[in-house]
């Protein structure tokens, strides 16, 4: 074991409850959890492409597009017809937006909480810190255990 094993168990363990916190809401909301990953990510109003969608929830793609069809037929997304190239890009409607909204603004309200009392104890560089873990963790597991096939 390595000097930085116990930091190490503990940013798993609280990355996980994070992530658990994610999975219970959604359900106690009543949507399943990759409509609730795709809802909150285009609750940015940055149009994507399933592909990016698969890229950034880390979510196969034919999960991505059934979650997508789903919301397209139930009127919370849409096909931008400005896309470019093959790669289609998926917005909210304003259907979409309002029910995105209703779903997440006890989301944002928790989340906004939270980060507040964190960067009243923690400067904000803090986020900057997780962002680069993040990446570093992303960089050594694609050197070390993805294959080229995988990434």
């Amino acid at each position: 074991m390595g000097p930085y094993r116990d930091y190490l168990d503990r940013f798993y363990l609280c990355t996980n409850r994070m992530d658990g916190l994610y999975y219970l809401a959604a359900r106690k909301l009543g949507v399943n959890e990759n409509m609730f990953a795709l809802l909150y990510t285009l609750g940015d109003g940055r149009p994507r492409s399933q592909k990016q969608l698969s890229q950034e929830l880390l979510t196969p793609k034919t999960t991505v597009n059934t979650v997508v069809k789903e919301c397209v037929q139930a009127g919370y997304a849409r096909f931008l017809p400005e896309t470019r190239g093959k790669e289609k890009k998926v917005a909210l409607t304003e259907q979409g937006w309002a029910y995105a909204g209703s779903l997440l603004e006890p989301i944002y309200a928790a989340e906004e909480e939270a980060m507040a009392r964190t960067l009243e104890q923690f400067s904000p560089e803090f986020i900057q810190a997780v962002e680069a873990m993040t990446d570093h963790l992303c960089r050594a597991f694609q050197e070390t255990i993805l294959t080229e096939k995988e990434k």
